[in-house]
């Protein structure tokens, strides 16, 4: 047999199982309305595909993935869609959020699917499309959608894959009657698993306190030598995905790392059952299996169950007892949040909804101050440091929290478990992550500012020398191309054109009898121009310069030239009359 591990710290908490597995996994019907969150997973909430008014059929895609981590939502059954607002939702805030409803037809009639013939004849990355078509996301409570996660990273090869049929947490039975029922689905979706990933070994884990879950999968797998069943202590939360590979390999993953760097690749039993559906035959994830437990129902179950149906109506037909129920649950009582309206929906990460009295799980005591017994530490299964987290939260050391890997806790409240002064530690953490998390956020948009602003800084920066540039360049050009017409020519064009327009003014002065000593100068100045270009012309002539250059300065002199003649000719004119 395999060996198996230990991890540090973890609690013996009271299971409470056996009362939801009295009977076999029940049908919760179509209710007369489903509300559908478009964020039911980790990452960017899906965007909206639909229109108020439309009609929708069974597996209809209702919401498109809106980034690389996100999640494609259909409608769990045919009917009309009544409203895309904000709706209570099932989340530790309690804030309503935007969702799709949809008032059902109760025909439940399916829009077109097919699954594929055989998917050993498929790629993995058909298979990893058909499975983000389908929306799947993590069914053991994290939501990660599945594709992205099985994507992993480009050139990183997979050791492992471990399927995990846990289930650590009390009360909840949702994955051990999935394993009972459907053992041969789970193998199923675990080959398709197989043929994307190519591990060199695959482990089904989960505790020992299954015994039928166990044997119906050592059953099914009779058959199969491609998954080996792994039995193991029964400890709280040996179902985090870290501590269930410390269990099963040995191998720690590093602080702030994923499974993926050192070679394995966890998922949910629920998850490849989903994944069967999905490649097979073409189903996308609209329902999953939840338990709905505590003594104030009467009839503790597990029921296949559409997303998006309210919570109300699995609890009616669990025969709720409202004067005797102290609150709602989602989840267990260990990592499970109050749920404030009951109308709040099923949805993809809903394993569980706990009805528990008063007596089952009465209001914590108030909080006292810590006493500094350690306790904490040694029942913390990521093996941290709860107490520092505690004080460094409540003087909001964020710094000091990230340095001691508050993001490696998994919130499991073993340590709020053993707590004698019952001080609620993962609240503390919960509400710290949330605030780094903002704080990484703001930061982000602020450095994302400021780039926009140095960018643009560099951009007008760059116009100014670029206009610069082309001034520059005109300049040069101006005065090489007087230089030239200087050398060549010898006159100045500038300097012709200030001389022409002097000209003109002073004929048209001489022409009205207003100053005729200022036409006289200017007609001196041109024939004064005229003898200096006809000695530069002969001097030409004389040197033998180069027959270009003659010809222009015997063009400049002939321009000159004309000028005097037209300005002698309007200055005897103006005389004359």
């Amino acid at each position: 047999m395999r060996r198996v591990y230990d991890f540090h710290g973890g609690i013996h908490p009271a299971e409470n199982k056996h009362q939801s597995v009295r009977s076999g996994i029940r049908s919760a019907g179509v209710p007369a309305q489903l509300i559908l969150p478009l964020s039911q997973h980790i990452g960017a909430a899906a965007r909206p595909v639909v229109t108020v008014g439309d009609y929708v059929l069974k597996g209809q895609v209702i919401a498109e993935a809106a980034g690389h981590v996100s999640a494609t939502l259909h409608a769990p059954s045919s009917g009309r869609i009544s409203g895309i607002e904000d709706r209570p939702i099932p989340h530790p805030s309690g804030l309503p959020a935007p969702c799709i409803v949809i008032d059902c037809d109760q025909q439940d009639l399916w829009t077109p699917h097919q699954g594929v013939a055989d998917y050993r004849d498929c790629d993995a990355s058909e298979l990893l499309e058909l499975i983000s078509s389908a929306g799947i996301a993590g069914m053991g409570g994290a939501g990660f959608p599945t594709a992205v996660k099985l994507m992993g990273k480009p050139g990183r090869s997979v050791k492992t894959l471990i399927i995990n049929g846990t289930e650590c947490e009390p009360y909840i039975t949702a994955d051990d009657i999935l394993m009972r029922e459907r053992a041969a689905d789970i193998l199923e979706g675990v080959a398709i698993l197989q043929h994307i990933l190519q591990p060199e070994e695959t482990l089904l884990g989960l505790e020992d306190n299954k015994p039928e879950a166990i044997a119906a999968l050592r059953e099914a797998a009779a058959s199969a030598s491609h998954v080996e069943i792994v039995t193991f202590p029964t400890k709280y939360p040996s179902g985090g995905e870290k501590q269930l590979i410390e269990i099963l390999t040995g191998k720690q993953v590093p602080a702030g790392g994923l499974p993926g760097d050192i070679g394995i690749v966890c998922q949910n039993v629920g998850t490849a059952v989903a994944v069967r559906d999905a490649v097979i035959y073409g189903r996308p994830l609209i329902s999953r299996i939840t338990t709905v437990t505590g003594d104030a129902v009467a009839t503790p179950q597990n029921f296949e169950v559409l997303l998006g149906t309210p919570m109300q109506h699995l609890l009616d037909l669990a025969g709720l007892q409202p004067e005797r129920c102290e609150r709602l649950v989602m989840g267990g009582p260990m990592m499970g949040f109050t749920v404030t309206n009951p109308q709040a929906p099923i949805v993809k990460t809903t394993n569980c909804i706990l009805a528990p009295t008063t007596a089952e799980l009465p209001p914590p005591p108030p909080a006292q101050p810590c006493i500094r017994c350690g306790l904490c530490a040694e029942a913390c299964p990521a093996s941290l440091l709860p107490q520092q987290l505690f004080w460094f939260a409540q003087g909001k050391e964020f710094e000091k929290l990230e340095q001691h890997n508050l993001f490696d806790c998994i919130e499991c409240g073993a340590c709020s478990w053993v707590c004698p002064s019952h001080i609620p530690l993962v609240q503390y953490y919960r509400a710290s992550k949330a605030d780094i998390l903002q704080q990484r956020r703001d930061h982000a948009k602020s450095e994302q500012a400021r780039e926009r602003f140095e960018a643009r800084q560099t951009r007008l920066a760059q116009e100014d020398e670029e206009r610069e540039a082309k001034r520059a360049a005109r300049k040069a050009a101006a005065e090489k191309r007087t230089q030239l017409a200087t050398q060549e020519g010898g006159e100045d064009p500038i300097q012709a054109a200030i001389d022409r327009a002097k000209a003109k003014k002073a004929a048209q002065q001489a022409g009205t009898g207003t100053e005729p000593a200022a036409a006289a100068s200017a007609l001196d100045t041109l024939r004064q121009k005229l003898e200096k270009a006809e000695q530069r012309l002969a001097q030409s002539h004389a040197s033998g310069e180069d027959a270009k250059i003659v010809a222009a300065l015997e063009a400049s002199a002939e321009r000159l030239r004309g000028k005097l003649t037209e300005a002698e000719s309007a200055a005897s004119e103006a005389g004359a009359s």
